[in-house]
């Protein structure tokens, strides 16, 4: 089995908290865009130019050609890419989602481009989109689908891939709620196999019975889940629809919430109930499986299981090192309660949207209309 072979790909040091760096791989990102050495300032290792990271129009045309991570595999005809939503305004707050439909914010918007652009030039090309009833999640797909120029691909959306109900936690700022419960306690809540925090009640001001895209399946949303009871329902809409279109050839993008995708993963990789507390999965990094004839991945081309998480044979487009970083970094904002400030906001988060700006440049006028009316239309 042959490893993706990225155009021109190139680490860009990126700041983190605390003095920190992350390198992230960017697959010929600035196509538009000349950068200049005072451009980049504070960041090492950035190129110097579109042309520097690109390369002459032959070297490019003749890499495409190399590309090896795409619908026709000369592996397996069997491929699958997961991918988290962007940054949604609670999450950028640190509080308990669930079943609440809340929005991409500016720096969500901006996670889903980037993971269109590594999408794009891993190679990979879909045949069709599965994805929840969640904004958050819709709209992630319409940004990735404008980077990859797939506009056109069938989006099916389902509530089993919604993320997991947290209950009476949701609204609740996760931070507080380990300075109340503790950490272990919370760490079981959030990433346990079948421990569900506390019910939600019938009269809590995020209950999903209020949202009318439920109004059809009142008897069938839970008032809280656990790991278990989410891996049930994701487990019937795999056997229903994911495998039956992996078993036809289709490579398929399943664009999901943190725990559901857990969920899943959990049962592709045969992760034990009590190994699965472990296990993380970030923001818009897109993770790419290749699946023999029964649906069991294969092995990474080295051999080995993701270096971020120690549990996978998926490969992060946007490379271990920087997932294992940005996890840590996720890992603080909940559990370290040392740290006071919200590092989803704080000044290296916003050197980084600014580079991220820059990389990828802005949407223009028509594409930010389509995104827009795209939003309106999923709500």
């Amino acid at each position: 089995m042959l490893p993706i072979t990225p155009i021109a790909s190139r680490t860009v040091r990126l700041p983190l908290s605390e003095g920190r760096t992350m390198g992230v791989r960017f697959h010929c990102v600035m196509r538009r865009h000349r950068i200049s050495p005072d451009s980049c300032r504070g960041y090492q290792s950035a190129p110097s130019s579109a042309s520097t990271l690109l390369g002459s129009k032959h070297q490019r045309e003749t890499r495409g050609q190399q590309r090896n991570f795409t619908s026709i595999n000369e592996d397996t005809p069997y491929n699958l890419c997961f991918l988290r939503h962007g940054q949604s305004t609670w999450n950028r707050d640190n509080r308990f989602i669930g079943w609440t439909d809340t929005p991409l914010t500016d720096d969500g918007v901006l996670e889903a481009r980037v993971a269109g652009q590594m999408l794009a030039n891993s190679g990979l090309k879909f045949d069709e989109v599965h994805t929840s009833l969640l904004r958050r999640c819709i709209r992630t797909v319409n940004l990735v689908l404008m980077e990859l120029e797939q506009e056109y691909l069938p989006v099916h959306k389902h509530w089993r891939l919604n993320e997991r109900s947290y209950g009476d936690l949701v609204g609740k700022n996760k931070k507080e709620t380990v300075e109340i419960f503790g950490k272990d306690q919370v760490k079981r809540w959030r990433r346990s196999y079948d421990e569900p925090p506390p019910p939600m009640s019938d009269n809590h001001e995020y209950h999903p019975a209020r949202d009318p895209r439920y109004r059809h399946m009142l008897h069938l949303l839970p008032k809280s889940e656990s790991l278990l009871d989410t891996k049930r329902r994701s487990k019937v809409y795999w056997d229903e629809t994911i495998a039956p279109a992996l078993r036809e050839g289709k490579t398929l993008l399943i664009v999901g919430h943190e725990n559901n995708l857990r969920s899943i993963i959990m049962r592709l990789e045969g992760i034990s109930p009590d190994d699965i507390i472990n296990l993380c999965i970030p923001r818009a990094v897109p993770l790419a499986y290749r699946l023999d004839e029964n649906l069991k991945p294969l092995d990474r081309p080295d051999g080995k299981l993701d270096e971020a998480t120690g549990f996978l044979r998926g490969e992060w487009l946007g490379g271990d090192q920087a997932v294992a970083e940005i996890l840590e970094r996720d890992r603080k904002q909940v559990y370290d309660t040392s740290i006071k400030h919200n590092l989803e906001i704080d000044d290296t988060r916003k050197k980084w949207t600014n580079w991220m700006n820059f990389v990828v440049g802005k949407p223009g006028p028509e594409a930010r209309a389509k995104a827009e009316q795209e939003e309106k239309v999923a709500a």
